[in-house]
C-alpha cells in the first residue's frame, strides 16, 4: 500500500471515530453521569486490524486532537482526554494481543485479547484516577472527588465498573462488525 492511500484510511477513520465520538456519548452508571462511554474506538479497532497497531493509535491520537480543536470542552478535556487516550490504547493493545496481530479472526481469540485489554483498561483508569485525575480535578476544577464522595466509593461503585462495562461493550461491538463483515475485513486487509 501506498504511503498516501495509509494516511488517507488513518484519516478517514479518525474522522469517524471523531465523529462517533460527538454522537454516541451516553452514561452507564447511574450517579456518575460525568463517565461516559462512546463508540468511537471501533473505527481505531478497525485501523488497527486492517493496517496495523501503529495506525490503530494514529487513529486514536487524531481523533483525540480533532476533539480538542473542534469541539474542546475546558478543564474536561484537558484531564480526561489523555485518561480516554492511554485506557483506550490499552484496551486496543489487548485486542490486537488476542488477535495476534490480526491474524487470528476467530471469536476464542477476540475474546481472549478483550478480557485481558478490559481488564488492562480497568487497572490503568483506577491508577490514573488516583494519580493523576483527581488531584488535578481537586486543584483546576474545585471538584475534590475524595471530599464529595470518597475515593473508595468513587473507585469501586463508578470507575471499576464502568470500565468493565466500557470495555466488554466495545470488545464485542467490535467483534460482531469484524465476524459479520469478516469476509470484507480480510479482502481489505489483503489490499492494503
Amino acid at each position: 500500500m501506498h504511503r498516501t492511500q495509509r494516511l488517507s484510511v488513518i484519516a478517514l477513520l479518525a474522522a469517524l471515530s471523531f465523529i462517533l465520538m460527538l454522537i454516541s456519548q451516553f452514561p452507564i452508571i447511574p450517579g456518575a453521569t460525568f463517565l461516559k462511554m462512546d463508540f468511537s474506538f471501533i473505527p481505531i479497532f478497525f485501523g488497527a486490524i486492517l493496517l496495523d497497531l501503529r495506525a490503530g493509535y494514529l487513529v486514536l491520537l487524531l481523533r483525540s486532537i480533532l476533539k480538542v480543536l473542534l469541539d474542546g470542552a475546558g478543564v474536561n478535556d484537558y484531564i480526561g482526554l489523555p485518561m480516554n487516550i492511554i485506557g483506550l490504547g490499552v484496551l486496543l493493545l489487548g485486542l490486537y494481543w488476542g488477535m495476534q496481530a490480526g491474524k487470528n479472526w476467530q471469536w476464542r481469540a477476540l475474546l481472549k485479547g478483550g478480557i485481558a485489554g478490559t481488564l488492562g483498561l480497568t487497572i490503568t483508569m483506577m491508577l490514573l484516577n488516583v494519580v493523576y485525575a483527581m488531584p488535578l480535578y481537586a486543584c483546576f476544577a474545585n471538584f475534590d472527588i475524595a471530599k464529595t464522595i470518597g475515593t473508595k466509593v468513587y473507585l469501586t461503585y463508578m470507575v471499576l465498573p464502568f470500565n468493565l462495562i466500557e470495555g466488554s461493550i466495545l470488545t464485542l461491538l467490535s467483534g460482531f462488525i469484524l465476524m459479520g463483515f469478516k469476509n470484507v475485513f480480510i479482502r481489505l486487509k489483503r489490499q492494503m
